[in-house]
């Protein structure tokens, strides 16, 4: 009797055990299904998103480089830290691009290297020349550099050259573009101050859309003369100085032949064909006293 009933417990546990087993294994099919499902579904948005031809591109916003600790914080670097940030950037598998390689790309489908990033520079201080430059070369990266054009006519035409405070010849200008590291771009010829009724760029108030488009049309077009002139390029390209932005600028700035604009805003840029994309780039400014992996991994969350 005992055998009988232990044999019923036996089976009737057995029975139990092929039920949960069989749940179990129709649980798992269902879950591989979903994955099976879920994978599939990011599959297609990351194949539809690579047919867009969608592109996150940080760019990093440079001013000046110098030794003096000092004259070091917001917008001056050490030289030390700019090649900190390029052998971090290199190391890491990112390449650095310039406007053209990005307007190549929206335009006319021309590929862009593996984990883009951008580097740009405002104001074309000389510093740039003795420090950025040499460092780009050693490590065959590229940059976008923005100067002030009444300072590159002044300092041209004084020859003085120091460091710590003049900016950029345009002898010097050409030289770092005719590398083919360094990309010129517009930043104003006279218009890069915030002091008085104008900030940068911008309209100010109670100027007239018509006085406002004029003044901007003659000082910027005034800078593309003279890059044109003295570097043999023309600007595609218009830096904001201080990424102050007047909704009347942009239409004046297509009219000139611009293809793409560089403002302030901290944000990754999302890169598609349409050449709307290119307009109001956002940058990341690099200050001095952080190291490199701690601001290309908190403050500039580079795509992986």
């Amino acid at each position: 009797m005992k055998d009988k009933r232990t044999v019923l417990y036996r089976t009737v546990r057995m029975s139990r055990l092929v039920k949960n087993f069989t749940a179990l294994l129709a649980g798992c099919v269902a879950l591989v299904v979903a994955v099976t499902a879920v994978v599939g579904h990011l599959s297609a948005a990351a194949e539809e998103k690579q047919k867009a031809g969608s592109v996150e591109l940080p760019i990093i916003m440079y001013h000046g480089i110098l030794r003096d600790s000092k004259r070091q914080g917001k917008f001056v670097i050490s030289p030390s830290e700019f090649e900190a940030d390029l052998k971090y950037l290199t190391e890491h598998g990112y390449h650095t691009i310039v406007m053209q390689d990005l307007i190549d790309y929206v335009q006319n489908g021309t590929p862009l290297p593996e984990k883009p990033v951008m580097l740009t520079f405002d104001d074309g201080y000389f510093n740039n020349y003795v420090y950025a430059y040499p460092l780009l070369q050693q490590y065959q990266c590229k940059m976008v550099l923005s100067p002030i054009g009444r300072y590159a006519d002044e300092y041209s035409e004084s020859g003085e050259e120091n460091a710590n405070y003049s900016n950029a010849t345009w002898a010097r200008l050409k030289e770092m573009a005719d590398s083919g590291l360094v990309e010129i771009q517009n930043h104003t010829y006279n218009l890069h101050s915030n002091k008085g009724k104008r900030e940068g760029a911008s309209r100010r108030r109670g100027e007239s859309v018509d006085a406002y488009q004029a003044m901007l049309r003659e000082d910027v077009g005034k800078m593309q003369e003279l890059i044109r002139q003295n570097v043999g390029y023309t600007p595609t390209t218009f830096t904001y100085p201080f990424g102050a932005v007047s909704k009347e600028a942009l239409p004046v700035l297509k009219e000139m032949g611009f293809q793409a604009t560089l403002i302030c805003s901290s944000r990754i840029n999302h890169i598609t064909r349409d050449p709307d994309c290119l307009y109001g780039l956002g940058r990341f400014v690099r200050p001095s006293g952080v190291s490199s992996e701690q601001y290309f991994t908190k403050t500039v969350p580079l795509p992986e």
